[in-house]
């Protein structure tokens, strides 16, 4: 199983965004038939930690480090963090080009988060993306479809943007379906 660990944005956030993205030149193309892949925004999420393949007996094993994790990420705070997306930029270059929309707000309780995570994913011997943790949404993938001068338009597009505020409720544990007709599966969520 393909896992990952997720904050997902109320609707309304991903709607508001949405307005901003069709602003953007990549959901132009896209919307030309010019194979620019725009993320879904029934996928909308910031990734807290990448667990990659897990082998289906371990997932008990997951879901306890993930409880733990929220459990102490809850002890003692009066409320969910408060975020909000603004902002924006791009990571890579040509085919690994990635559109993204910044994380603002209460962003170091997000980043204490992963760090728990991550800590008790280590306690429990299972394995993660050890890369530098760097909170975002990301919108688009227009790869190397795309001039560089469009890209840098969608980067400025999204540098404008500011999404209203809202609560960090749950964290989700989620199984990735890769193939033609990507998808998300929840398998589990804590409150946070």
């Amino acid at each position: 199983m393909r896992l990952f660990v997720a904050i997902y944005p109320p609707s309304e956030v991903v709607a508001h965004l949405g307005v901003q993205v069709a602003r953007l030149r990549a959901g132009a193309r896209a919307a030309a038939g010019i194979d620019v892949r725009l993320a879904d925004p029934a996928d909308a999420h910031v990734t807290l930690a990448f667990l990659g393949d897990v082998e289906a007996e371990r997932l008990v094993a997951v879901q306890s480090a993930l409880g733990l994790a929220a459990d102490r990420f809850r002890d003692g705070r009066p409320a969910a963090p408060r975020l909000r997306l603004a902002g924006g930029g791009r990571f890579g270059q040509d085919r690994s080009t990635v559109l993204w929309v910044d994380l603002r707000g209460e962003v170091e309780s997000v980043e204490t988060l992963a760090q728990l995570i991550r800590s008790r994913l280590r306690h429990a011997d299972l394995s993660y993306d050890e890369r530098p943790f760097r909170p975002h949404l990301t919108v688009a993938r227009p790869g190397d479809r795309m001039s560089p001068v469009d890209v840098a338009a969608d980067t400025a597009t999204l540098d404008d943007y500011e999404g209203p505020q809202w609560p960090a409720t749950e964290m989700v544990l989620v199984r990735s379906h890769p193939g033609p007709r990507h998808t998300y599966e929840r398998l589990a969520a804590w409150p946070l």
